[in-house]
């Protein structure tokens, strides 16, 4: 299958080149290409003739896009907008990523694909606007909404917690905002299982089972072999950001059960995996 990924080098995109390293793809990031620029989609689209056009790019840096709401819509929404357009414009379809940042956290149980989003902040707006833009401009579509993505290549919560573990000793880590981590790697796996299946629509796809960011981090900590390291939990009204967080953006996987495929495995043994791995890479 030809397939066009577009962000390729990073986190996830990189996870997707070697998921599908035995199909036939073409892998697109800045600066070869530059998602709100329509006519590049477009181009690359006609030239290239993808079966299947995924799309790993955004920006997803939280506080950034607080206070770069321009810049933000422009590269989560247009951008997302642009590639569906591409994709239709050669009659295949678009796979794209979202977030559990589209929901506002005050529900008391998992958000469902049905539940209404309702984003506090500018990323989960400028995501929520991109979801919209692929329903009108590429009905042939999957959107994948996953949470706390973590992996081997690109910044991310386990790695700075280690990092200042290992430097500082100490820790202070919210115990107020629940999610579920996901490993770009697993979700890759799925990613592919869920195109063999042939599904539509949107998924919530996430590592099963939920913690606190505290959680994790005193996990990851323990999983290191990390001795002496204190670990304090504070609420999220100790530890302000320019970007409101939900306290609850955990993601029920409902359609995957619902038609009979498989979860992915317990964030606490890809999140154990993923600890050893860094424990093993110099540096």
């Amino acid at each position: 299958m030809k397939i066009l990924i577009a962000g390729s080098t990073g986190m996830l995109g990189t996870d997707l080149m070697a998921q599908f390293s035995s199909h036939h793809v073409f892998g697109l990031d800045r600066p070869q290409i530059d998602i709100t620029d329509l006519d590049q989609c477009l181009g690359y689209a006609r030239e290239l003739q993808p079966e299947i056009i995924i799309n790993a790019a955004a920006l997803t840096q939280v506080d950034y896009c607080e206070s770069h709401a321009e810049e933000a819509f422009r590269i989560n929404a247009e951008g997302a907008g642009n590639l569906a357009k591409a994709a239709a414009s050669i009659g295949v379809p678009l796979l794209h990523y979202s977030t559990d940042y589209v929901f506002d956290g005050l529900k008391g149980e998992p958000y469902h694909e049905e539940d209404q989003p309702n984003p506090a902040s500018v990323y989960g707006k400028s995501k929520l606007s991109g979801e919209e833009l692929i329903r009108v401009f590429c009905p042939d579509h999957m959107i994948l909404r996953t949470s706390w993505l973590f992996g081997c290549h690109g910044s991310n919560f386990i790695a700075t917690i280690l990092k200042i573990a290992r430097n500082e000793g100490k820790l202070q880590v919210v115990n107020d905002q629940f999610g579920s981590p996901t490993y770009a790697k697993d979700l890759a796996a799925h990613t592919a299982q869920l195109l063999e299946a042939r599904c539509r629509g949107t998924y919530h796809l996430t590592n099963s089972g939920f913690c606190s960011w505290y959680e994790l981090a005193a996990k990851c900590v323990e999983w290191s072999g990390m001795s002496g390291v204190s670990v304090t939990p504070v609420t999220s009204d100790q530890f302000p950001r320019p970007a409101p967080r939900p306290l609850n953006s955990v993601l029920a996987n409902g359609r995957l059960l619902r038609e009979g495929l498989a979860g992915m495995r317990p964030w606490q043994q890809a999140a154990q995996e993923y600890v050893r791995l860094l424990a093993d890479t110099p540096g």
